[in-house]
């Protein structure tokens, strides 16, 4: 007997109202064969740029209903969601903006030349889109990361009808997300199964593992991350698996940096870390900050800031109490203090604090402390005596989605800073905090393993790469050419 799904409200622990059921194995295989069976009806650049921006109109016109229901579920508030939402119809349509204009195709011709070394023939290539994705919903985004966000928006903008995993956190945001998504596609005249949402854990396993799924977007945790990463690549057919999984996003404060300005540091971290109440993926969880004077005045900033803060509500009870547990243990370990406590705010809130240790210590082998990610309203920061120890540290850091360099306009240590945070992150900042990643065509939400399992972004116009593939045609009659690869380009495709 298939289980009953629950919208539960975070306020309070309690169940609001049953809005599913858990898919079954069946339901799986139905929504995944029904999306395969309509793939060809995205051929049409047209209609797709289409559903896209209708899509964005009537996420906009249910407004009230979709905040509503992602703040009962989320607890995330009003003001957050609204914005959210802006972001999450704004996508859809920049990427019908990508879709209409067409160089991500990637069209390249090379005509014949029989000079070269081996001839050339006339070869045409560009890329097409690879079929179904399973598309796996974020908990901390319940619209930006889930039914209609970046990873949906980009696949439909490629070609690829979606499958959409609801997160159990908001399953009556995903429902009615969409139902207005598959009502978008009936509006401009494609079959309502280019998108489907089906609900359960065991319903996420068995999508990846389905033969006719051709790739899989997920954000969450390392261990879910992983799981379904190793399922999709032991398939008799291995998929591209594109998950974001865990980040500490490290900060380096240079000397010159916290004497200029060690207050306002203090302040910008906080406001920073404590954002969504510290559950961004991009929350700056471990800072390298200078000891002595300047940066005794930084933490003092800090301690000052987070103690003004109010108590929150994360987004489910579950990882309040990971957060909980994983913050105790941490105050137990030697070597590290709790100027601010992180813990319990009453029956269902937290508030934020922040640990402090000495880089020294973590070098001697208290490395759990570092490498672990903890979701929630806490980061981590080491006192540092040296320019040496800030190297020896950074040797330590996993793969992330952002590194943050704090600097003073003449700082000789820069240069050498920003090579060495580089290699840990897909997007590198410098005097700014990473919270807040913006749409944008040079935009790169991902990095190295573990923050994401392949080299690609999700936030940005290259995240359509992620379902497309490349083909070559050689030697191939004009007439059975793709309309994009024809001399007289009939589509005004743009050509390299």
């Amino acid at each position: 007997m298939a289980e009953p799904v629950w919208s539960v409200d975070p306020r309070t622990g309690k169940p609001r109202e049953q809005v599913a059921v858990e898919a079954t194995a069946e339901d799986v295989d139905r929504a995944v064969r029904a999306a395969h069976a309509v793939r060809g009806a995205l051929a049409d650049r047209a209609a797709r740029a289409a559903l896209l921006r209708t899509a964005a109109d009537l996420l906009d016109e249910a407004r009230d209903r979709v905040i509503e229901a992602a703040d009962a579920e989320t607890a995330l508030g009003t003001a957050r969601l609204t914005g959210e939402l802006a972001r999450t119809t704004g996508q859809l349509r920049y990427f019908a903006g990508i879709v209409d204009e067409g160089a991500f195709l990637d069209v390249r011709i090379s005509r014949p030349d029989p000079t070269t070394t081996p001839p050339t023939p006339d070869l045409r290539r560009m890329k097409i889109p690879l079929g179904v994705v399973a598309v796996y919903a974020a908990s901390n985004f319940p619209l930006a990361f889930s039914v209609p966000g970046g990873d949906t928006a980009s696949a439909l903008a490629a070609g690829c009808p979606v499958v959409i995993k609801a997160h159990p956190d908001h399953p009556a945001t995903s429902e009615l997300c969409a139902a207005l998504l598959r009502r978008a596609a009936a509006e401009t005249g494609l079959p309502e199964d280019v998108v489907s949402l089906v609900h359960g854990f065991d319903a996420g396993v068995t999508l990846v593992r389905h033969p006719l799924v051709a790739a899989a977007g997920f954000t969450g945790s390392v261990r879910g991350g992983r799981a379904l990463f190793d399922a999709a690549a032991a398939r008799p057919v291995p998929i591209p698996f594109h998950g974001e999984l865990g980040s500490l996003n490290p900060v380096v404060i240079t000397e010159a940096a916290a004497e200029e300005r060690a207050e306002e540091l203090g302040a910008g971290l906080a406001a920073s870390m404590t954002l969504g109440q510290g559950q961004f993926c991009t929350k700056p969880g471990f800072v390298l900050a200078p000891a002595g004077e300047a940066g005794d005045r930084f933490t003092a900033a800090l301690t000052a800031a987070l103690k003004d803060a109010e108590p929150g509500v994360m987004l489910d009870h579950g990882m309040r109490g990971h957060f909980l547990t994983a913050t105790y243990e941490d105050t137990l370990e030697d070597g590290v203090e709790a100027p601010v406590h992180p813990g319990p705010g009453g029956p269902h809130t937290v508030v934020p604090g922040y640990l402090l240790t000495d880089a020294a210590h973590l070098l001697q082998g208290g490395r759990h402390v570092l490498l672990r990610e903890t979701f929630g309203p806490v980061t981590l920061v080491a006192r540092y005596t040296s320019r040496e120890e800030i190297s020896a540290v950074l040797a330590l850091v996993p793969g992330n989605l952002t590194a943050t360099l704090q600097m003073a306009d003449e700082d000789p240590d820069a240069p050498s800073l920003l090579a060495e945070l580089t290699p840990l992150a897909g997007r590198v900042l410098v005097n700014g905090w990473p919270t807040g990643v913006a749409v944008a065509d040079a935009q790169h939400h991902g990095g190295p393993y573990p923050a994401t399992t392949t080299p690609f972004t999700s936030v940005g116009a290259t995240a359509i790469e992620r379902w497309l593939r490349p083909v070559a045609y050689q030697s191939t009659p004009q007439h059975l050419l793709p309309p994009e690869l024809r001399d007289d380009n009939p589509l005004g495709v743009p050509r390299a």
